[in-house]
């Protein structure tokens, strides 16, 4: 009987069909169930403080509730959803303040990664940015609707390219974390009425002077950058176009 397992177990593994393939399977749900969710957050579709029930998430994403309470946690390391304690899990609330305190932090990281690119890059850094900088232009000219999920992902791949030559694994890590919290607010600064922000220009300045390797313009470029959305977001707010 042993003896017939073991053949089994070693037939399983020599094929792919043993734990593994189930593992990756439940790997791919629970992926699959964590961008479900983060675009709801990230779109509004689930709102700001919303109150995340997975008995109706379970009918909602088709998945069970392990899988689910796999991805909320996720979500919490995201800083996207907020862990209650034995009350369960909210979407995190939205607010000027938090996106200040996200700016204040981004400026200050992202400003002293974008220098030592700069400073240290060289062709390949050079050759990554060309072409993040060419694909995000193509979808941002303007950005519409229904492009900017796209637009989204070739911005983030901008910035990281920006500051890939940066020799901190951390703070990396620490600003793809930023971005990520910071992306609900980016979606409502895009939707903005009346908005007269240019946001290919913005970009093509930074590109422009890292390029170039102007340092201290690409800094200034950048800051201004990251600065605009909760500049516009605040008086959004101060003229009742948004309530955050």
């Amino acid at each position: 009987m042993a003896k017939r397992v073991f053949l089994s177990l070693v037939s399983d593994a020599e094929n792919g069909n043993g734990d593994n393939g189930h593992d990756a399977a439940s790997r791919t749900l629970i992926e699959r169930s964590y961008t479900q969710l983060r675009d709801d957050i990230v779109e509004g579709r689930l709102a700001p403080g919303e109150k995340l029930r997975v008995e109706h998430l379970r009918t909602r994403y088709g998945v069970g509730a392990g899988t689910l309470r796999e991805a909320i946690t996720r979500l919490v390391s995201d800083a996207l959803v907020v862990a209650e304690g034995q009350r369960g899990f909210r979407v995190a609330p939205m607010a000027l303040a938090d996106l200040e305190d996200l700016t204040q932090l981004r400026v200050h990281i992202e400003i002293e990664a974008l220098r030592q690119s700069i400073r240290h890059g060289g062709a390949t850094w050079r050759a990554q940015l060309q072409q993040a900088y060419d694909e995000l232009s193509a979808f941002e000219q303007p950005i519409l609707p229904q492009r900017r999920a796209h637009w989204e992902q070739c911005n983030v791949r901008f910035h990281e390219a920006l500051i890939d030559a940066c020799d901190s694994p951390w703070t990396r890590k620490v600003l793809r974390l930023l971005s990520r919290h910071s992306e609900r607010y980016r979606r409502y600064a895009i939707d903005l009425p009346g908005s007269r922000r240019d946001v290919h220009a913005e970009h093509r300045q930074i590109f422009e002077a890292a390029m170039a390797r102007q340092e201290a313009r690409a800094a200034l470029a950048l800051e201004a950058h990251i600065r605009a959305t909760p500049d516009l977001l605040a008086r959004a707010q101060e003229d009742g176009r948004v309530a955050l």
